[in-house]
């Protein structure tokens, strides 16, 4: 997502101009990674609702209103909240949705980074916006020290190929337009299949390409995959199997860098290097 500045604007990722809010802004974050962001922004103070999916901090956000989930936000209770800005992003939040908040919200972020990299403008955007630009230069430091590290992990190592299920009857994976597979390709990870498919294919055990593939992954998240389910995908896929962390693939936002250097680790200890 690229930024675009002047003097007083920034732009979002749907092309909507924002100016820098002058005063405490009341924030109502329908994303649960850039929820987490809006509080490591030290905007805690000012953040007035969130979905019942926004887990992190735990905390801090437990006295913080919900208004549903992602994809069924009560827009009752948001307009009782009296939000001057909404967090959404194209993923997680339905247009429809999106549409009826902004009739009544002064200002609706739209946020879509489809790869690492893309937080460090997400970064920006709400640093400048609510007035945190120090935080988020931090922030901007860190995943940028953390996607050198990941990325030479990837440049030391043969590149593999994987398969990371995201669901259970139907099996599913990830396709590669998303941002989960940007992430797992920063440590050299090449997510499979890698023809055009819809962003979250269904697939069957006998599927041709699965040939191809060296590793599977199953993610703790949409669907919690356990340690029963690795012996079972183990003789499915005849291939080695692991848990991962779902966050730390698909969060992005201020988790992006601990994202980043937990699949170093994972890609290292995996290759017999730690």
């Amino acid at each position: 997502m690229m930024i675009e500045t002047d003097e007083n604007f920034l732009v979002d990722a749907v092309g909507r101009r924002h100016a820098r809010h002058a005063g405490p802004a009341r924030i109502v974050s329908l994303v649960p990674s850039l929820t987490e962001l809006v509080c490591d922004l030290g905007l805690t103070d000012q953040l007035v609702g969130r979905t019942g999916f926004c887990t992190h901090p735990r905390e801090i956000l437990k006295p913080i209103p919900k208004v549903g989930g992602t994809k069924d936000v009560n827009l009752v209770r948001l307009r009782e909240l009296a939000p001057t800005h909404v967090i959404v992003n194209i993923d997680e939040n339905r247009r429809e949705c999106v549409e009826e908040i902004a009739e009544f919200v002064p200002h609706v972020i739209v946020t879509h980074p489809c790869a690492p990299e893309d937080n460090l403008a997400v970064f920006r955007l709400f640093g400048v916006i609510f007035g945190r630009e120090a935080e988020a230069e931090s922030l901007a430091l860190d995943l940028q020290a953390a996607l050198a590290e990941a990325r030479a992990v990837g440049a030391g190592l043969p590149p593999e190929r994987v398969l990371y299920l995201i669901w259970r009857d139907p099996w599913m994976s990830v396709a590669r337009s998303t941002y989960i597979s940007a992430t797992l390709a920063t440590v050299g990870w090449q997510s499979w299949p890698a023809e055009d498919v819809p962003r979250y294919p269904a697939f069957e055990w006998d599927a041709p390409w699965l040939g191809e593939v060296s590793r599977v992954f199953l993610s703790s998240e949409p669907y919690s995959f356990r340690d029963k389910h690795v012996a079972e995908v183990e003789v499915l896929a005849g291939r080695p199997a692991a848990l991962i962390d779902g966050e730390m693939t698909s969060w992005y936002g201020s988790r992006a860098a601990t994202g980043l250097r937990y699949l170093a680790a994972l890609r290292r200890s995996l290759a017999g290097l730690e």
